[in-house]
């Protein structure tokens, strides 16, 4: 076993080393300058689109399975998770304050990459035969590169499947099942059992009864943890300059080592930021395209202008609400680090409250990240082995979620780390080649909704 984590670790440094950072922060550069910077410009838009979208008309009723929103809040139960808690405080205990400079740096330009796949993944989704609305990055890597590049759509749907029952499933529910116990006291197997029963009565009714739940649970949750959040900043406010000039200014300098921080280079700061960046907001890895491509809409552009608010919502205000409480809370020097950095930050500003408070949000979060994956994951398995496996594949995850809450996963979080990153590269492909695609849509979307 030391063998094949080493060898997994030496991967891990390749495919998240300088070579995919470069690429994830390039293609959504590129993608921003080929859309030239409508990203930016049409959030407003977005935000009236998809609250639009919780309505849909006859007509666009007929070309999907959930509705616009619906779709949306599904993307996001699988985004908004751990990392919105845990990814934020690891990304500032080993890279500074800085990181979360580079983290946003991330979502900016990731908004155009959400933005692509969301626009590819209706333009070329297909009907199954079971009469779903199925797509992601195998479907417009088959369907839009040609048969000649099928065996990349391949890759990429085995990377999904495999990599869905660790980040998406057994940490998951390792990560709610030791919160629950530190927390409140409560076993971890019981927590396991109650989280399997849970999975299990929303997955077996399929892509619409999941996003009917992420419907009303993600917006719940989202809304929830902000206001808590706003409260420990409105108590730090004082210290909210000085954090801002911190995340400013060591995002060039390095962070020097103070108290419990070991200090970190310029390096770090970039390395961590990105990475824990696409972590928590999935821009580029591909995932979320698969939650949009079941979208009621005739119109992919549409569907891109709100999937590209996934990114937004999920690192410029959420995670940023989560570094800024670590920041200006002083706690980010002590040496800790995840979830228990975090919890730290919002007990020093709210001594009775503030571990209670991180611990049902990060348990909320990972549980609706088990439902989002459970579709792309699914979706995955489905591409390789057809409608068949869908419900041995909805046994098998069901099944993994007690498992993972009562197992030490750190090897688990090392290979579905890799993996992630391993899907990523696929997809960043597809999407450069297919930018043409992406580009026209857009042009001719805008001429005729002047």
């Amino acid at each position: 076993m030391e063998l094949i984590t080493g060898w997994i670790n030496a991967v891990n440094g390749v495919v998240w080393g300088p070579v995919m950072l470069v690429l994830i922060l390039g293609v959504g550069l590129f993608l921003n300058l080929g859309l030239k910077m409508m990203p930016f410009m049409k959030i407003g838009l977005g935000f009236r689109l998809m609250w639009q979208g919780r309505e849909t008309t006859e007509g666009d009723r007929k070309e999907g399975d959930i509705s616009p929103f619906q779709a949306q809040m599904t993307a996001m139960s699988a985004t908004v998770g751990t990392g919105n808690i845990a990814g934020v405080a690891t990304a500032v205990f080993l890279g500074g304050p800085g990181a979360l400079f580079w983290m946003w740096c991330t979502a900016m330009v990731g908004m155009a990459t959400k933005y692509a796949e969301a626009v590819l993944a209706v333009k070329y989704r297909e009907v199954d035969e079971d009469g779903n609305h199925v797509g992601g990055p195998m479907y417009y890597i088959k369907n839009g590169l040609g048969k000649n590049w099928a065996w990349m759509g391949t890759l990429f749907a085995v990377f999904g499947t495999l990599a869905g029952f660790g980040i998406g499933n057994t940490v998951q529910s390792n990560s709610v099942a030791s919160v629950i116990e530190t927390t409140f006291g409560v076993p971890v197997w019981i927590s396991g059992l109650v989280m399997m029963v849970l999975t299990g009565g929303v997955l077996l009714g399929g892509i619409k009864r999941i996003g009917s739940v992420a419907e009303a649970l993600v917006p719940l949750m989202a809304v929830g943890y902000l206001a808590a959040g706003l409260v420990v900043l409105a108590i730090n406010a004082a210290e909210i300059p000085h954090a801002l000039e911190l995340i400013f200014t060591q995002a060039f300098t390095g962070t020097a080592a103070e108290g419990g921080f070991a200090g970190a280079a310029v390096w770090a700061a970039i390395r961590y930021g990105v990475a824990r960046g696409v972590f928590s907001n999935e821009a580029g890895l591909g995932s979320a395209p698969i939650a949009h491509a079941a979208s009621q809409t005739k119109d992919p552009v549409r569907q891109g202008l709100i999937a590209m608010l996934g990114t937004f919502l999920d690192t410029i205000i959420i995670c940023s609400i989560t570094g800024l409480a670590i920041v200006t809370s002083g706690v980010w020097t002590s040496g800790a680090s995840g979830a228990a950095l975090t919890s730290a930050a919002f007990s020093a500003a709210l001594p009775a409250a503030g571990d209670y408070i991180v611990a049902v949000s990060l348990a909320i979060f990972a549980f609706t990240t088990i439902l989002g994956w459970a579709v792309y994951s699914e979706r995955c398995a489905e591409y390789l082995f057809g409608v068949k496996a869908i419900l041995p594949f909805r046994l098998l995850w069901i099944m993994s979620v007690p498992v993972g809450a009562l197992v030490g996963l750190d090897f688990a979080w090392l290979l579905a780390d890799t993996l992630n990153a391993l899907m990523a590269i696929p997809n960043l492909v597809a999407l450069i080649l297919l930018s043409p695609v992406v580009f026209r849509l857009t042009k001719e979307y805008f001429q005729t909704n002047k």
